[in-house]
Parts: structure tokens; sequence; C-alpha cells
């Protein structure tokens, strides 16, 4: 009786709220109340991904600015390039990395943006610093560990495990052109030293 009345004082009451619509899609309601089993949206996922190539992590475009859902930990672990943009936006940018034993990121600064890592196979050193003289952050990592970069600071991720280290960056804004591709640390070396990519 009380939301009755509460309704009618209301002239701009949103009954859409209070009883969301149902779809005749088979077990669906509003997209808020979705009850669609997690396991069988995963299996459609993979469904999707095996009849369009252009899903299935072959990582020769870069899937920017459309909407794009992937099991980040697989693409990334299969991920050979020492650099590939996955996802190019206009605010933020996803990459996949392949760091060979041994090897690292590079010493490098980004002034104007902030930089997440999330490492999905192997182990390394996280080294930070306000000065490029001055890493004094520095941190091992592993598989699941996530890194932060505030912008304007310097830092590199060095693989010291016996395998190679893969992972994910996120940059926002984005850092690298859409579509590239870096096969080795020396093409990508290459191409920052010529402003090309």
């Amino acid at each position: 009786m009380i939301m009755n009345n509460y309704m009618n004082m209301c002239p701009h009451f949103n009954h859409y709220y209070m009883y969301p619509p149902y779809y005749s899609y088979p077990n669906m309601q509003h997209p808020f109340y979705e009850r669609y089993n997690r396991e069988q949206m995963m299996q459609n996922n993979r469904q999707e991904a095996s009849r369009n190539p252009r899903n299935s992590m072959h990582h020769d475009s870069d899937y920017g600015k459309r909407p794009f859902v992937v099991d980040i930990e697989d693409a990334a672990e299969r991920n050979k390039a020492f650099r590939t943009t996955l996802w190019t936006g206009d605010y933020l940018q996803v990459t996949l990395m392949s760091i060979g034993v041994g090897d690292d990121v590079g010493l490098e600064l980004h002034s104007d943006l902030d930089q997440f890592l999330r490492i999905e196979e192997g182990e390394g050193l996280v080294q930070m610093g306000k000065t490029k003289n001055n890493l004094d952050f520095r941190r091992y990592v592993e598989e699941d560990s996530a890194i932060f970069v505030p912008a304007g600071t310097w830092h590199n991720l060095i693989n010291t495990g016996n395998r190679p280290l893969k992972l994910y960056s996120i940059y926002a804004p984005p850092e690298h052109p859409h579509g590239t591709v870096h096969e080795t640390k020396e093409e990508a070396v290459a191409a920052e030293e010529d402003h090309y990519y």
C-alpha cells in the first residue's frame, strides 16, 4: 500500500527498475538478473572462438575499439612475440609480452601514462625508481604477481627464471600504435629508436 502511494505521488518513478522485464530467450531475464550458468557461458565463448578465426587468439591483428572477450591468461601464455598489441582503444591498451630467459623489457619511462603488468608464467625481478640511476624499488615477481608503475617512474622487468616470462600489460592511455607487433626485443628497440612501429 505504501509503495503504491509513493508511485502515485512520484510521476517520475521508474517501474522498470522495480519490475525488470522478462525476455523470451531461454533462462534469461533482464541482464542484471541473468541466470546463465558461468560454465555454459565459457563453453559458448570457446565454441564461438572455434567457429570464428578472428576470435581465436591468432594475434595477427589488434582487436581494439570493438567489443572483445578473451581468456587473457591463455592468450599471454600462448604469445611468443616480445610485444604485440591485443586491444587498443582511445584511452587504454592491452599488450602481450614474452621475455626470453635472462633478458629484460628494457629500462624505460612513461611520463604521461600509468602501467599495469600481470605475470602469467615465469618469474622475474622488477625495478623502479625516480631516476634511471637509482632504481631503489626492487621486488621479485612470479606467476599471478601484479605490478603497478606510476607515470614518471623509471622501470624494468628482468626474467630471472629458466623459461620465458609471459605477461600482459595495460597502458592508460595507449603507448604503442594500433596493431604493433615486435617479434623480438631487438625489433622493438629499433622501432623505438626510429620512432616507428
